[in-house]
Parts: structure tokens; sequence; C-alpha cells
């Protein structure tokens, strides 16, 4: 696919409805980490929030090998909706790296109650290493966040 060609498809997820978004993404899902500075670039453009929360969506399981990607996390996680805002925090919490901390840390002083405990579950999850901790925020040791390919727990859990 020509830039011009990915640019297009990737306007295609600002769209309304899941099945639109899905053929969309169907389409980029196999370029692979080539699609990420494309879905930040596009991020600026989407007035939609379903179409922002999918940009930020599908750009997660590329945080830890992309700047782009964890870019777009911190860029969304001043996004003016909530769903986005949690969105970018799973993806800066995937990337467990520790220069999102600071941006995180000003999630805590946020007027809505769900930012502020996503913020704090995405931090903890950077402290610890522990990517599993932003879906598992009661430490139980039960719950897993599969992004790729080896995030499962290799230790089943009683």
């Amino acid at each position: 696919m020509t830039p011009t060609e990915i640019r297009a498809v990737v306007q295609r997820l600002n769209s309304t409805t899941v099945v639109g978004e899905e053929e969309a993404w169907n389409e980029l899902r196999g370029l692979g980490e080539v699609v990420v500075p494309y879905l930040r670039e596009a991020y600026q453009t989407f007035k939609r929030w379903q179409g922002r929360v999918s940009l930020v969506f599908h750009s997660i399981r590329y945080s830890r090998v992309s700047e782009d990607a964890f870019q777009l996390g911190l860029e969304a996680s001043g996004d003016r909706v909530t769903v986005v805002r949690y969105r970018a925090c799973g993806l800066l919490a995937y990337s467990l790296r520790e220069d999102a901390l600071f941006q995180l840390n000003q999630l805590l002083h946020h007027e809505d109650a769900k930012t502020v405990a996503d913020a704090r579950a995405a931090i903890t999850a950077i402290k610890k290493r522990n990517h599993h901790l932003f879906v598992d925020r009661d430490g139980s040791g039960r719950s897993f966040w599969v992004v790729n390919e080896g995030d499962r727990c290799p230790v089943p859990v009683a």
C-alpha cells in the first residue's frame, strides 16, 4: 500500500459503526508497526470520539516498539472524552515506560474520577513492570491483559 492509500484507509477508522471500523482495520492490520505513524498523524484530524478511540486502541500493541504509538498515548491522555483517555492510559500502561509517569501523574488531578482511577492503574502497572495490573486493579492475579503473544502469565493461577 502506498502512503496515500494507507491514509485513505486510516480515515475510514473515523467511523461511528463497529463494522466500518473493523473493515478498515482488517485492511491495515497486516501492515504491522508501519501503520502507527499514520494513526498518530490522523489523531488531530478525527472529530468523532469513536475514531480517536480506534486510533489509540490499535496503537496499544505497538507501544513498546513505536515512539509514535507512545506519543499518541501521551497526546490522547488529554482528550476531552473519557473513553479516549481510558485507552490512552492503557496504551501508556502497556508501554511500561517510566517517561509516561509525569503525564499520568497530571491525570491524578483530573475532574473525572474514572480518569483518575485509570491513571492510577497505569502508574501501578508501570512502577511494578506488569501491564496486567492495568486490568487487574485489585492485584488478585486472576485477570490478565493479553495484547500480544507472550503476554499470558506462564504460571496458572489457582
